[in-house]
């Protein structure tokens, strides 16, 4: 039996699955007029399994835990839709019949080693970006695809799916591209906002791969009948596309209710940058290595990707696994207390990227650049938080140059706005307010795009502005002088401050 559509005025419950690096969870939002709820159903883990093939994502696994999570969200009520969100890049290839050809390569997979460059080379690298605008980053789609080239997979696929274009596929049967997610595979042209033949030709890529592609609010199909069946949801219950891609979610959670702001979607990664009417395409862009992602609405993410909260979870992993587990309250209780700015490193060296012993390779980079390495976990968390404080200080600064736009305030949304070390730091490095929250920013885009589809809110002014009233945010005034952190910048950007460590004589 269909299930009765409310009224617009009538508060509705919507499901958004939404899947990170580490985790995925199904959280039920529910909207009405002047009012935003969120309830968590359902959490379960994202294992990567390491096969002889390379490092993949388990989606069947995922898959089951999202079923799990519509079952619990069925339980507590009528559900008016569904929303998927998830990383980027990473996709998976469907034969004639429709059936999954492999499991989904995981982007920190080393199979694109090397060969993103020999890529960009071919294409040439100021073409590839005036084309895409796209941060060139090794795990990009394109140079995932490249490295597949002559496959027997590749060669038998007749379609590709990113991450949560396939599970709405398996959902609904229902076959497409969501733009926002589509934007970071580096074949999306940046101007138009379609495919480019140009790029896949390229690289070797049947444009016929490529599916339909679809605005966030879109709806994407209903629920298939099996689906239904094991997740008691009713029927007709239709999957939207949402802002498929986490951090086009994350921003459209944004609760900047004034112009002049800028972000930070701080997770795994820290995406940092601004939102835009049109792409900076700019040679200068390219060569400070920003992207140019599409948001909501027509809007461009306009920001870099900058190693995030990885580096902290990555340290605890390896202390876990040393013996010494350590939780995270005391971690940044030590690290409030530790020398500022004694040790620093760029989050985005490669060092950083997959290390077995992110400690160990903390150490090895301050070695290489004449720092003494923080010993005391303490001391390593408050270098990289240091860090990541003076890299949101830089591309923020650079991002204003580039677009010529003024900043005022910095938004710090997800799990990294609980940090308030970081938020503080993140304030004291830029020498501006910083406002946290929230910190199920993801989630919240996702809930926001299908109740807008629903006809519960308006646009991204009103959505915002229903953000900032509902949910719990918090302030943070620049403290100290900020000469502090500028000549801490120039030392890392010259790579050349005074050597601590001191050698024994002769």
């Amino acid at each position: 039996m269909t299930p009765t559509a409310p009224s617009p005025a009538a508060p509705a419950a919507f499901a958004a699955v939404d899947l990170g690096a580490t985790s995925g969870r199904v959280i039920v939002g529910r909207v009405g007029r002047g009012s935003l709820d969120l309830t968590e159903v359902h959490r379960f883990p994202n294992t990567p399994l390491r096969l002889p093939t390379g490092l993949h994502w388990n989606l069947p696994a995922l898959y089951q835990g999202v079923l799990d999570g519509l079952r619990e969200a069925a339980r507590t009520g009528p559900v008016a839709s569904v929303g998927i969100d998830t990383w980027a890049v990473d996709y998976g290839l469907l034969d004639a019949d429709g059936a999954l050809l492999g499991l989904p390569h995981h982007y920190r997979d080393e199979r694109t080693r090397g060969l993103a460059e020999g890529v960009r080379d071919q294409v040439g690298a100021r073409r590839m970006y005036e084309a895409t605008g796209l941060q060139h980053l090794p795990f990009n789609t394109v140079f995932q695809l490249a490295a597949a080239r002559g496959s027997a997979q590749l060669r038998a696929a007749r379609t590709m799916l990113l991450v949560p274009d396939l599970l709405t596929y398996w959902l609904t049967g229902s076959v497409g591209a969501e733009v926002t997610n589509a934007s970071t595979t580096g074949l999306l042209d940046a101007t138009t906002g379609t495919w480019s033949q140009e790029l896949a030709a390229a690289t070797g890529l049947d444009v016929g791969l490529l599916p339909p592609l679809t605005e966030p609010g879109t709806p994407a199909g209903a629920l298939l009948p099996y689906v239904r069946a094991v997740t008691g949801a009713a029927e007709g219950t239709p999957v939207v596309a949402v802002a498929s891609h986490d951090t086009a979610s994350a921003v459209a959670a944004v609760p900047a209710t004034a112009a002049g702001a800028a972000y930070i979607s701080c997770g795994t990664w820290s995406l940092a940058g601004l939102e835009l009417d049109a792409p900076v395409l700019s040679e200068e862009s390219r060569a400070a290595n920003f992207t140019n992602e599409r948001g909501i609405d027509g809007t461009v993410r306009y920001l870099r990707n900058i190693m995030g909260m990885w580096l902290v979870e990555e340290c605890r992993r390896a202390w876990a696994a040393q013996g010494r587990p350590v939780a995270l309250a005391p971690l940044l209780t030590a690290a409030a207390r530790a020398e500022p700015l004694a040790a620093l490193i760029d989050p985005d060296a490669p060092d950083f990227l997959a290390p077995d012993d992110m400690p160990a390779a903390i150490a090895a980079r301050c070695v290489h650049t004449g720092r003494r390495p923080p010993t005391e976990p303490g001391a390593v968390i408050r270098c990289v938080l240091d860090s990541l404080a003076l890299a949101h200080r830089r591309v923020l600064r650079r991002a204003a140059e580039l677009a010529g736009r003024d900043i005022t305030r910095v938004h710090i949304v997800g799990g990294g706005s609980r940090n308030a070390l970081l938020c503080q730091l993140t304030a004291d490095a830029t020498g501006l307010p910083v406002v946290a929250g929230p910190t199920e920013a993801t989630a919240i885009g996702n809930v926001l795009v299908q109740a807008r589809a629903r006809g519960l809110v308006g646009g991204l002014p009103e959505m915002r502005q229903l953000v900032a009233a509902t949910q719990h945010l918090r302030h943070y005034r620049p403290r100290g002088d900020s000469r502090g952190w500028a000549a801490a910048e120039d030392r890392l950007a010259a790579g050349a401050e005074r050597p601590l460590i001191q050698r024994p004589g002769r």
